[in-house]
C-alpha cells in the first residue's frame, strides 16, 4: 500500500505523493478529462490546487468543447488569413477588416509573404501619397478650424458695418469709372453667389427697390445657358425671363479651361437703374474708409 502524508503549504492540498500516487491521480484526471470535466471540475473531484501539479496531470489531454469560449475575432482572424494567401498586404487586410496591423500581424505571421505587387518606385511613390493624403487631411481640418473660428468672432453685422462692407465690395468690383469717360451707374459682375447674396443684402440696406435691379449672365458659349439663367435666378429671387440676353465668350481653343463640368454656371452681371446718385454716395463713402484707414 502506498504510503502518504499530510503537511501544511504543499500544493496537493496537504497531500505529500509518491510516484505511484502521481500516476493513481493522473489516470483518474485523465478519465474524469475525457468525461468532459473542466479543469475546476477535476480540481476540486480531486482536491489538487497546485496549477503545476495539475497541469502535469492533464498534460496532452485536450479540453472539452464545451468549455472553449467563442472568439468574437474569429471570424476576422480567418478572413485575414484568407486575403493573405490571396497576396494582399497588412496595409489592404487593415482597409479591408478595420483591425490593427499587429493583430495581423499575429494572425498571419506563419504564411508565407506575398509577392511584390509593386516595384521599389511605386512603393515609395504610394507611401508618399500616402503621407500627403494625411497631411492634406490635418490641413483640411485646421482650415475647417480657423473658418469657423472666423465666423464665429464675425458675428452678426450691424447696419453700418454692412454699409462699409458693400461700399468696399463694390468698389473692388464695381465697372470702372474714368475722369474722361464718367460712368456713373451702379453695375456689378462676380462668379461666386456668397458675394451676389452681400452685394444684394447691401442694395437692400441702402433702399434700391428690386424692381430697379436688372440681371445678364455672361459665360462660355460651350457651357448650359439655359440653366445658368435658372441657376442665378433662384439665387436673386427673380423671374429668369427678365435676364437681359446672355454675353457668350467664344472659346479659344490655346488655353486650358478650368472652370468647365455642371458647377460651372458663368458670371452674373447686375445693373441698377437710375443710379447716378448711389454711385456718387458709393465713391464718397470709398474716399471716407481710405481717409479713415489712413
Amino acid at each position: 500500500m502506498t504510503e502518504t502524508r499530510r503537511r501544511p503549504g504543499d500544493g496537493t492540498g496537504g497531500l505529500r505523493t509518491t510516484s505511484a500516487t502521481f500516476e493513481d491521480l493522473r489516470e483518474q484526471a485523465v478519465a474524469l478529462r475525457r468525461e468532459g470535466l473542466s479543469r475546476r471540475q477535476i480540481r476540486d473531484r480531486l482536491a489538487v490546487h497546485n496549477n503545476d501539479v495539475l497541469n502535469r496531470l492533464l498534460d496532452g489531454e485536450a479540453p472539452p468543447e464545451w468549455t472553449k469560449r467563442p472568439n468574437a475575432k474569429d471570424h476576422v482572424r480567418a478572413r485575414a488569413r484568407e486575403l493573405r494567401l490571396q497576396g494582399m498586404t497588412y496595409d489592404q487586410i487593415q482597409v479591408e477588416l478595420g483591425c490593427s496591423k499587429s493583430s495581423i500581424s499575429l494572425w498571419v505571421r506563419d504564411l508565407p509573404k506575398p509577392t511584390p505587387q509593386r516595384t521599389p518606385a511605386e512603393q515609395a511613390q504610394l507611401a508618399s501619397r500616402k503621407r500627403w493624403e494625411h497631411e492634406n487631411a490635418l490641413r483640411d481640418e485646421q482650415r475647417t478650424h480657423l473658418q469657423e473660428s472666423a465666423r464665429a468672432e464675425v458675428g452678426r453685422l450691424s447696419d453700418r458695418e454692412l454699409f462699409i462692407a458693400g461700399v468696399t465690395l463694390y468698389w473692388a468690383e464695381r465697372a470702372k469709372d474714368k475722369s474722361y469717360d464718367r460712368r456713373e451707374k451702379v453695375q456689378f459682375i462676380n462668379s461666386d453667389p456668397r458675394v451676389i447674396r452681400v452685394f444684394l443684402a447691401w442694395l437692400d440696406l441702402i433702399g434700391v427697390d428690386r424692381e430697379r435691379i436688372r440681371y445678364r449672365v455672361m459665360i462660355h458659349e460651350s457651357a448650359a445657358v439655359k440653366a445658368a439663367e435658372e441657376h442665378w435666378a433662384a439665387l436673386v429671387g427673380a423671374d429668369a425671363a427678365r435676364f437681359a440676353r446672355a454675353t457668350l465668350k467664344k472659346h479659344n481653343p490655346k488655353t486650358t479651361r478650368k472652370n468647365v463640368g455642371e458647377n460651372y454656371q458663368g458670371c452674373l452681371v447686375l445693373y441698377v437703374s437710375r443710379s447716378a446718385d448711389i454711385y456718387r454716395r458709393v465713391e464718397g463713402a470709398w474716399c471716407g474708409i481710405v481717409g479713415a484707414s489712413s
